[in-house]
């Protein structure tokens, strides 16, 4: 991959004219490889990157054995860190983006070698006595330090180092199992997405068709005429492939409500194979847990976050269930009469099925929407789509490097994510190691390579994606382990969050929101209308977040004496914690990979939420393009990634009203979300 150099033009603007985002198009440099590392000019230069890595790993290993300073010993185990997650980094983005095959093959042997060479670090009995030298040698080191200290302890303690050698080996063959268990519970998503097969053709609308696969199946002779004469016809049907996304879509436009309860249906029926694949990845880190000593793997998995234990959490989510209830009991209702008005039919009940049609259909009676566009030149890197910008300070400099990969296509990724390239890290008292991270999205290609044209829904998951990005670009901690989102869980989704009213504002769209034809403006009326659209079925939304995150905390609770039954769970669940019923047969939750990455997990978005609208209330709303309020949170939140304690950044950032203490816990202030969605008085 050429290298990529930057040209001063200014993309992209939040809150201050300090930071600007450059691009370049000005003439190459020099060869450099993938991601600018050289030795990724070529696939099989993961080999000699890993190779490296390794070496340069072992000499470190050497040297902290050795019992140096504790300083040193935090420096150069933030070095070790750094240099495998280079190549585990690297190996990653690459395995779910690279269009060629040779580039995922050579990344994915890379990241099974790294993966074993992790392994013995976390379980390298000399290091894990460095970091407790360390960690007691307190007073001598930077507050950071000592944070770090203790953040690495805890680390290998998770895996277990401090067991036995029996409990040990045990704990190592659960993880390596749980680990092996989450590869198959994502590749049967992949690889059985089920499908329905649908006659005649009339009832797909043509909208659609870009989604769905041409079929025909033989029909018998017009009545009156010899076969022979005429022989069999052929009726043309569709075949929908039930995958997330093309149910989705489905789900929103079909007018057929047999279509709608046929996919519905199907695609909440797979893999069933994930079933039992769930309930093996349960039963794994229910025993890591009770072998470390917990109740639970949700105990063992909340102790070291904001929350604390799984009693604050789940304390929180019913709070929040039993508040949104009546709301959500109000906008299903409003659903319904409209179902009967469209319908013409008077009895009957609403159906899971029709939740998606006929609130799109609402919305769109309120409010005339359309989408809107946004331009964004292209760049070079392991794909065409693919633009590297920096983000540059005109005092500071380069403060970060950003590659944005927008565009779907063939093989990649299927979802949108922030990839941590390189972590930013004090090498020294005057070099800095800048940050280097990938926002990857599957957006909807355009003819005009010059532009990529998005919707709002679009523009709203960029701006999530990006809030983890600046999080990443604007850290300046001087250990790669505490980096950007480098945070406590519950801490984590919170500056994503943040951004996503950026993309609601009319004040920020108007300054980049333009018609891809036209060049005109974003109209405010258009904005005042996506804005009240948002908020007519907000409760359900909330509703159903909550509904998720207790279904997560269940599963991975202390366990009954016999094994969970996940698809009884997740139905009784459903009809305690929403509005809408459970449609028998079904288990949706074998496909929701949040379980996988976010297990015990899932409550953190919830959290991130309520902090996100109190810090929007509270700092942006009266001026969300403040340069003094964006510096402010840059260097009260931003900049410190997980260096400091979760709970003072953001007191420190507000104030008082953020967050409140509950049994030994943290969890968030709830009031500026609920007035924000008209659940309590402002």
């Amino acid at each position: 991959m050429a290298a990529l150099i930057r040209r001063q033009t200014s993309n992209l603007r939040l809150w201050t004219n300090h930071h600007r985002f450059h691009t370049s198009t000005a003439p190459l440099i020099k060869d450099t490889g993938l991601y600018g590392f050289d030795h990724l000019k070529t696939a099989n230069g993961f080999r000699r990157f890993v190779d490296e890595a390794i070496e340069r790993s072992g000499e470190l290993v050497n040297y902290v054995s050795g019992m140096p300073s504790s300083t040193e010993i935090i420096r150069a185990m933030d070095e070790i860190s750094d240099t495998v997650c280079l190549v585990v980094d690297s190996a990653e983005l690459c395995r779910h983006t690279h269009p060629d095959r040779e580039f995922v093959e050579e990344a994915n042997m890379a990241s099974l070698r790294i993966n074993e060479y992790i392994h013995y670090l976390n379980t390298n009995h000399a290091l894990y006595k460095a970091v407790i030298k360390a960690e007691k040698d307190g007073r001598s080191i930077s507050e950071e330090a000592q944070r770090a200290a203790h953040s690495l302890r805890i680390d290998f303690e998770k895996g277990g180092i401090h067991l036995g050698a029996d409990k040990l080996e045990r704990v190592n063959q659960l993880q390596i199992d749980s680990s092996h268990l989450c590869r198959e519970f994502n590749e049967n998503i992949t690889t059985d997405p089920g499908y329905v097969d649908i006659f005649p053709a009339s009832r797909i609308p043509k909208l659609l068709h870009h989604l769905v696969k041409p079929i025909y199946r033989s029909t018998s002779s017009a009545s009156g005429e010899s076969s022979k004469s005429r022989g069999n016809m052929k009726e043309k049907g569709f075949r929908i492939i039930t995958e997330p996304s093309t149910l989705s879509s489905v789900l929103q436009w079909a007018s057929d409500s047999e279509v709608r309860k046929m996919a519905y249906v199907q695609g909440n029926s797979v893999p069933s194979a994930n079933i039992g694949v769930l309930d093996k990845l349960i039963a794994s880190r229910h025993e890591i847990a009770q072998i470390m000593g917990y109740k639970s793997y949700s105990e063992f998995a909340v102790h070291p976050n904001m929350a604390s234990s799984p009693e604050v959490v789940m304390s929180f989510l019913l709070e929040m269930s039993e508040m949104v209830r009546s709301a959500a009991d109000k906008e299903l209702k409003g659903i319904s009469d409209f179902e009967r008005e469209k319908s013409g039919q008077t009895n009957g009940d609403l159906e899971p099925w029709d939740e998606a049609y006929f609130t799109g259909l609402m919305k769109s009676s309120a409010y005339d929407l359309d989408s809107l566009s946004v331009p964004l030149a292209p760049g070079e890197s392991w794909h065409p789509d693919v633009l590297k910008m920096s983000l540059y300070h005109p005092e500071e400099g380069d403060l970060g490097y950003l590659y944005l990969d927008l565009n779907s296509r063939t093989g990649k990724y299927p979802g949108c994510a922030h990839f941590a390239i390189k972590g930013g890290r004090r090498i020294s008292d005057s070099e800095y190691q800048l940050p280097v991270v990938a926002l990857v999205c599957n957006f909807a290609g355009s003819r005009n390579s010059a532009t990529v044209r998005l919707n709002h829904w679009e523009v709203e998951t960029l701006f999530h994606e990006f809030g983890h990005a600046l999080h990443s670009l604007l850290s300046r901690t001087d250990y790669q382990h505490f980096s950007g989102t480098r945070v406590a869980i519950d801490l984590a989704e919170t500056p994503s969050n943040l951004f996503e009213y950026f993309a609601w504002d009319y004040r920020v769209l108007k300054t980049f929101a333009r018609h891809y034809s036209t060049g005109e403006i974003i109209p405010e009326k258009l904005v005042e209308s996506m804005r009240g659209a948002k908020k007519m079925f907000a409760a359900t939304e909330l509703q159903r977040q909550v509904f998720y995150a207790i279904m997560d905390q269940t599963f991975f609770g202390e366990q009954p004496s016999s094994p969970i039954d996940t698809i009884a769970t997740v139905a009784d669940l459903k009809r305690q914690h929403t509005s809408w019923k459970h449609v028998e047969g079904t288990h949706w939750h074998t496909r929701f990979n949040h379980l996988l990455n976010y297990g015990a997990g899932y409550y953190s978005y919830l959290y991130a939420k309520c902090f996100a609208a109190t810090i929007w209330q509270k700092m942006f709303q009266d001026d969300p393009l403040s340069p003094a309020t964006g510096s402010a949170f840059r260097r009260r939140f931003l900049q410190h990634g997980g260096a400091k304690d979760p709970a003072f950044l953001l007191k420190d950032l507000v104030g008082d009203g953020i967050l409140r203490y509950r049994d030994g816990g943290i969890v968030p202030d709830t009031t500026s979300l609920y007035c924000e969605m008209g659940l309590v008085e402002d």
